[in-house]
């Protein structure tokens, strides 16, 4: 019985368990403004590997279902608490436990936070380079459950390329290591890999051994660039790297997005930035090139204007910064107006035009506001709606439907990085086939046979019905 299982948890546990109302109901939603319909049993909050490996043998034992969480800023509803189920917070577990130069490694506890990690590696001339908008508050537990991207990953790849190897605590309490120290290791099947971007379905990460880069001395060039409309912004990104290049940052926001984020930030964040300036209907694109790369920015400026841009360049670090904070900013200004969802598609970047007129177009027929930022590098995009009231309205999910077939349609994908969590799961066996969707469900069972790892996230049903 439920509650005698959550008895078991706090005898075995004692205060790392809680009932308390207020906790169980943060449970219930990330950023992603998607609530759950159910509270929590409890919420476990793990101090050790040791606790986590006896959370879930009781839960196995009991047959409770576990929702694996973080930081809570997922965007995919992929981290919330399911009906019986306990949340197993493992944010606590956030201690960087080596740092090692020469080998260019770091290992750390899933709930350290992106920002905090690099900020202790600068000391070391080091870095990590997954860099998602949310850095500053995102944990690298939940980074690597997402495979997460963010800014700089058109040039340094997504999560999975900086993760050398995980301990991941599996549905019935064993402990077991994936992946390497070493840059290469191809010794069976890659489980490193599986587990990047799994959401919490195959098993608990309390680990994670992550590849660094050194820091590079010298400044960065940051180019800024006004274009009349997106199509024209669209496009230049895609003459970037058309021409083979690959700049560290290449980032698009629409005019429906800058609109919001100068309400939120009130004008002294842009005072002297090329944002100031920016016209009514323009679109703005944002590229940074890495030090040393001087050559590079010349070109890219060279493509911006002959794209038909207003384009600015600066090597000063704090002008970079301040224009990266305004990228950032996308959410919270959003945020500040009504619940939000996120939405994240990807395209080949040849056809990033061609979404964002169909973005428009899907805006016009379901006369809905679709505000959208894109990592114009990979062609990543994220409109976005902004709604009140705790339920998402039917026509953004008409309009949030019609914009996943597009993508697929453009040889694109319904997630870029975000994930799928319970937010696209309706959408995820359109896009994989029957073939392919029925495999993934049985690779789950294998890991997870009874089902009680994030039961509902990616799969419809629990993977028992397989």
């Amino acid at each position: 019985m439920p509650h005698d299982a959550v008895t078991r948890f706090e005898a075995a546990l004692g205060d790392a368990v809680s009932r308390d109302a207020a906790v169980l109901d943060a449970m219930r939603e990330d950023r992603s403004g998607w609530r759950s319909e159910h509270a929590a049993l409890a919420v476990v909050s793990p101090r050790t590997v040791a606790e986590v490996q006896t959370a879930m043998r009781i839960a196995s034992e009991t047959g409770t279902p576990v929702v694996p969480r973080g930081a809570g800023t997922g965007l995919a509803g992929g981290g919330i608490s399911s009906e019986g189920s306990i949340v197993l917070d493992v944010s606590g577990l956030d201690r960087i436990l080596e740092i090692d130069r020469a080998d260019e490694l770091a290992v750390v506890e899933p709930g350290v936070i992106n920002g905090e990690l690099n900020d202790a590696l600068a000391e070391h001339g080091l870095w990590y380079a997954p860099d998602p908008a949310s850095r500053a508050i995102s944990s690298i537990g939940g980074n690597i459950a997402t495979n997460a991207g963010g800014l700089l990953c058109a040039k340094y790849g997504v999560t999975r390329e900086s993760v050398l190897g995980l301990k991941v605590v599996l549905a019935d309490g064993r402990l077991i290591e994936t992946g390497h120290r070493t840059v290469k290791g191809v010794t069976g099947y890659d489980l490193t890999a599986l587990f990047t971007g799994s959401e919490g379905t195959l098993g608990v990460i309390v680990e994670a051994t992550l590849r660094l880069r050194p820091l590079v001395a010298g400044a960065t060039t940051t180019i800024a660039a006004a274009f009349p409309d997106v199509e024209a912004a669209a496009a230049a990104s895609a003459s970037v790297t058309a021409a083979g290049i690959r700049p560290a940052v290449l980032e698009l926001l629409d005019a429906l997005a800058l609109e919001r984020i100068a309400a939120y930030l009130g004008p002294e964040p842009v005072a002297g930035t090329p944002l100031a300036g920016i016209r009514p209907g323009e679109t703005f694109l944002l590229a940074q090139s890495d030090a040393g790369a001087a050559d590079e920015a010349a070109e890219i400026a060279r493509l911006f204007e002959a794209a038909g841009g207003r384009v600015t360049a600066s090597t000063d670090e704090a002008t970079g910064e301040r224009l990266l904070g305004i990228r950032r900013a996308m959410h919270p200004a959003l945020a500040a107006t009504g619940q939000v969802l996120i939405e994240d598609v990807a395209v080949p970047r040849s056809k990033l035009p061609e979404m964002f007129r169909a973005i428009e177009r899907i805006g016009r027929e379901y006369d809905v506001e679709i505000p959208v930022v894109a990592h114009a590098g990979d062609g990543n995009l994220h409109p976005n709606f902004v709604f009140e009231g705790e339920t998402v309205p039917p026509k953004v999910w008409e309009a949030a439907d019609a914009m996943f077939r597009t993508a697929v349609e453009l040889g694109g994908t319904l997630t870029g990085e975000h994930g799928v969590g319970v937010l696209k799961r309706r959408w995820l066996a359109d896009e994989l086939g029957d073939d392919s969707y029925g495999l993934q469900r049985r690779i789950k069972a294998v890991f997870d046979p009874a089902g009680i790892l994030n039961p509902g996230v990616m799969f419809a049903e629990t993977a028992e019905k397989v």
